[in-house]
Parts: structure tokens; sequence; C-alpha cells
């Protein structure tokens, strides 16, 4: 009852804030303007958005097998790619569930403990954290002045601005903090065994080891090279999913390859925020992202947004929806019999 309770306090928290963030994204929209771009916008590039999205997502269930296998188990890519899914599914409801969630799917269909699975997914979460941590240094060295600009103009200067009016001066504030996490990082490595029986850092603790066991496990891989084809043919596929939206608008058709990358990158930050499927904060990021690099204007930059974001949270909705019925549905006799 107790732990039930919590998860709703949980959900609710997290839509409230996602709404919060959605209603900054479009505070000063002009909504005519806005309904007139995706009127004329054409739609069926989406749909090739999904076929990249749907290649990512069955080449992940693939690469996530591959993890599987050292610890002595073989599922199918079938059921690998429906428990996928359903994690997805999950993910809509509350952030993070959807990791534990696709491990008890698998775990159920292929009768694989999910303690170990939970490793296995941990080690994935490394692997694209970073990934994307790779391309965007990439980005910093090859197009520093597009997304050194958008830092500046969408982190630095609203930072420095709030601290002008709080401490009178900005090196102030940097000192604070910088004396702050030295501080924090001192009492940490101090006081690490008694702040173990604290559950906050006991979490910390464990994915701070869990990322290591994650990075083990990668290395001790079997087959690297279809593990690492995997990796880049995921986020060649993102890459391209992010891309071919673009020319679903006349105002964003000009952007070339090298702009989705830049789009794909503060797009996967924002979807990192703690809120269901990134809920405002990515169309918030994203628009910010195109009016301050790309001049695109506001209207254009959402509209752009929400053509990318809900049409794959759609994909998500359905295909998880399908693949939740595929895993957890009641068998027949002749099925059961057939798996025996």
């Amino acid at each position: 009852m107790k732990k039930g309770v919590i998860q709703a306090l949980k959900f609710t928290g997290f839509l409230v804030a996602g709404l919060l963030l959605l209603w900054l994204a479009f505070r000063k929209t002009d909504f005519s303007k806005l309904a007139g771009e995706l009127r004329e916008a054409d739609y069926s590039w989406l749909l090739l958005s999904i076929v990249f999205g749907l290649l990512a997502f069955v080449s992940r269930a693939r690469r996530w097998i591959i993890l599987v296998n050292p610890l002595g188990y073989n599922p199918s890519l079938k059921n690998s790619f429906f428990a996928l899914m359903t994690g997805y599914l999950a993910n809509i409801a509350l952030p993070r569930l959807g990791e534990l969630t696709r491990c008890v799917a698998l775990g159920k269909k292929e009768k694989i403990p999910v303690d170990q699975l939970v490793g296995t997914v941990v080690a994935e979460r490394t692997v694209d954290f970073l990934s994307l941590l790779f391309i965007l240094l990439i980005l910093l060295f090859t197009n520093s002045g597009e997304i050194g600009l958008f830092l500046k103009e969408f982190i630095l200067i609203p930072l420095q601005d709030k601290a002008g009016e709080l401490f009178g001066a900005t090196w102030i504030l940097w000192a604070i903090l910088a004396a702050a996490g030295f501080a924090i990082l001192i009492v940490i490595y101090s006081y690490r065994h008694s702040l173990r029986k604290i559950r906050l850092f006991a979490k910390f603790f464990d994915l701070s080891k869990g990322i290591l066991n994650g990075l083990k496990t990668i290395t001790n891989l079997k087959r690297k090279r279809e593990f690492i084809f995997h990796t880049v043919f995921i986020w060649m596929n993102y890459i391209m999913m992010t891309w071919v939206v673009v020319f679903s608008l006349e105002a964003t058709s000009h952007l070339n390859f090298g702009d989705s990358i830049f789009l794909l990158v503060i797009g996967g930050l924002a979807m990192s925020a703690p809120v269901q499927s990134g809920l405002g904060v990515f169309h918030y990021t994203i628009s910010q992202g195109l009016l301050i690099v790309k001049g695109i204007p506001l209207e254009d930059g959402l509209a752009y947004a929400l053509l990318t974001h809900e049409s794959q949270l759609l994909f998500v909705a359905i295909v998880g929806t399908i693949s939740f019925y595929m895993i957890f549905r009641r068998r027949g006799k002749g099925e059961e019999q057939k798996d025996a």
C-alpha cells in the first residue's frame, strides 16, 4: 500500500514537472502560426523517421542479447524486442521504470533471473551515456561555434544573470559552487561507509559500482565487433531519425546532416530529464536550440519538436502495447508444450 502511494506521488510529481516545462516551452507561442505550420507539414517524412526508429530498436534488442549471452542464456530476438518495447511503454508512465520492467518481461518469457538482467541494462545504459558523450565531444571539436553558442545562451548567460541578482558578481557563485563541490567530495570519501546506510547515498554508490561493472562486462564480451557494430548502427539510425523530420517543414528543410547531430545531442540530454518521455523539456530545449543557433522562429522550432517527439511517442505507445500483450498474454496448452 505504502509503495503504491509512493509510486503514485512520483508519477504525479514528474507529470506536474513535465506540464510546467511544457507551459514554459509554449507560453510565448503564437498558436495560430504553430497550427498553420502543423497543417502544412509533410507527414510522409515522419513515416521514414519511424522506420529508422524501428531499425534502432531492433538493433538495440540484438545488442541486449549479446550482453545476456555471457550469463548463459540466449533469448530470442522476438522476445527481447517485445521486452524492450514494453520497457519503453512503462517509461511513458514513470521515468526509469522501463529498465526494470523490460528485465521482468524478458525474465518471465525466457526464464532468466531478473537481478542478472538488471546488470546488463546498467551496462547498456553505460554504453549509451558514453556514446552520447563521445558524439558531444565530436560536436565540440568539429562545430564548437554552434554548440558553444547554445550552451552560452541557454545555460551560462541565464545563470550569470541569476548570479548577478543574488550575489552581485558571477565569480562569487562559481567560487561557492567549487568550494561546495570540493567539500561534498571530501565528506563523501571520508564517510563513505557510514553514508552507505542512507538509502540515497547507497543508491549512488550502487550506481557507480554498476557503471564500473558494466564497463567490465563490455570488455569481456566474446562478440565485441558485433556489439560495436550495433552501437554505431543504433546511433546512426537515431541521427537519421532526427534528420529526416526537418524536411517535413519548410522552415527547417535547409538543415543539414551535421545540424541533426546537434539536435540529437541536445534532444538526448533533454530526454534524460526525470519527466515522462522528456515531456516539456524536450520541446523547450529543441525549440530554443533552433532559435538560438539557427535563428528559426519559436513556432517553427516547436512544430519540429512536436512532430519529432509525438510521432515517436505514438509509435512507442502502439508497439509497446502490442509487445506488452505478446509478453504477458496467457498462452494455450499447445504453445506451452511447444516452448517446453
